[in-house]
C-alpha cells in the first residue's frame, strides 16, 4: 500500500473498533503509525451481551503487526466512562489527536411499532455516544489552545438518516443528529486546530447483515463491500494533509468516495481496487478541495456563545 502521509506520533481513539468498520479503521491507522485506543463494549448488534474479547483481539492483531494499541471496553454513552477513555489515551500514549466515532447498535422497527426503549437505546449509543467522546476530546483540545494543531473528529453517519430509511426511525434520527453535531463542531472547534467531518459508509457489517434481503439496495461485490475500503478515507482525514477539509459529509462505498450536499452526492471519484492511499489523497484533493473552498462561509454568529 502506497504511503499517503505518515500518522507517526499521532494518537487515535476508535470506538466500535472490535469488529467491522471500526476494526478496519483501527488496524489501518496503526499500520500508518498511529497509536490506537481500541474501544469496544463488545455487544451484540442490538446492544446486549457485552464482551471484552473483540477489543482485545484487535489490539493483539495490531501489536502482532508491529503497531501500538491498548484495549478499552467502556460504554461510550456513559459520560464518566468517556472521560476515562480520554484519560487512558493520554496516560498510555501522552496525547490525543484523533477521535473516530464508529460505535453503534440497531433496534429496527417501523415507527408505529417502535417502543420508547428501542428509541432511547439507539439514540443513546449513536448520538449521545458520539457527543460523549466529542465533549471530552473537545475540552482537552480547547485547553491546549493550539490553533495550528492537527486534531481530528471523524464521525459516522448513514444513508439511513440522509435518505430516511422507513424501518429505522430511531437510527435515522440519531444519524442525522450526528450530522448536525459534526457541523456544529466544525464551526466551534476550528479556533483550536480541530477539523470535524462525518462519513456515510457502504460496507458489509453485522449491522447491514441484519437488514432483510428485500430492503437491501446494492449490487456491489463482496470485495467492494469490505469494511477495509472505508478505512483509507479515515486515514486520509486523520493526516495533516487533510487540514483543509472540515464540516463535510463524505460518502465512502466500495472504491468510490463522494462529497455530500445533503442528501445528494454532488461529486464522486473512483480509484482502482484496492485503494492506494497516495492516489486517494490526490483524487480527493483535486476533486473536492475546490468545492469545499468555494462553498465555505463564515460560521453563524447571531446566537453564538463560544465562551461558555
Amino acid at each position: 500500500m502506497t504511503e499517503m502521509g505518515t500518522l507517526e506520533g499521532k494518537v487515535a481513539i476508535v470506538t466500535g473498533a472490535g469488529r467491522g468498520i471500526g476494526a478496519s479503521v483501527a488496524r489501518l491507522l496503526a499500520a500508518q503509525g498511529a497509536r490506537v485506543v481500541v474501544s469496544d463494549l463488545g455487544v451484540a448488534v442490538d446492544g446486549t451481551s457485552p464482551d471484552e474479547g473483540p477489543a482485545h483481539e484487535i489490539t493483539e492483531q495490531i501489536k502482532a503487526a508491529g503497531g501500538q494499541a491498548v484495549a478499552n471496553g467502556c460504554d461510550v454513552s456513559d459520560f464518566a466512562a468517556g472521560g476515562e477513555l480520554l484519560r487512558q489515551a493520554i496516560e498510555s500514549f501522552g496525547r490525543l489527536d484523533v477521535v473516530v466515532n464508529v460505535a453503534g447498535i440497531l433496534r429496527d422497527r417501523m415507527v408505529f411499532n417502535l417502543t420508547e426503549e428501542e428509541w432511547d437505546d439507539v439514540v443513546r449509543v449513536h448520538l449521545r455516544g458520539t457527543f460523549v467522546t466529542t465533549r471530552h476530546a473537545a475540552a482537552y483540545w480547547r485547553q491546549l489552545r493550539d490553533e495550528d494543531g492537527h486534531f481530528r473528529l471523524i464521525n459516522f453517519t448513514s444513508v439511513s438518516g440522509l435518505n430516511g430509511s422507513p424501518g429505522q426511525a430511531n437510527y435515522a434520527a440519531a444519524k442525522m443528529g450526528v450530522v448536525g453535531l459534526t457541523y456544529s463542531c466544525a464551526n466551534a472547534l476550528a479556533p483550536y486546530g480541530v477539523t470535524a467531518n462525518a462519513i456515510s459508509p457502504g460496507a458489509a457489517t453485522r449491522m447491514t447483515d441484519s437488514v432483510p434481503e428485500s430492503r437491501r439496495r446494492t449490487t456491489a461485490t463482496a470485495d467492494e463491500r469490505s469494511p477495509d475500503n472505508i478505512a483509507p478515507i479515515v486515514a486520509y482525514l486523520s493526516s495533516d494533509r487533510a487540514d483543509w477539509c472540515t464540516g463535510q459529509i463524505i460518502s465512502a462505498r466500495g472504491y468510490e468516495v463522494g462529497l455530500y450536499d445533503t442528501p445528494h452526492v454532488v461529486r464522486q471519484v473512483a480509484s482502482a481496487s484496492p485503494w492506494d492511499l497516495g492516489k486517494l489523497a490526490e483524487l480527493v484533493e483535486r476533486n473536492f478541495r475546490p468545492v469545499v473552498a468555494a462553498a465555505r462561509t463564515p460560521a453563524p454568529t447571531a446566537q453564538s456563545s463560544s465562551g461558555r
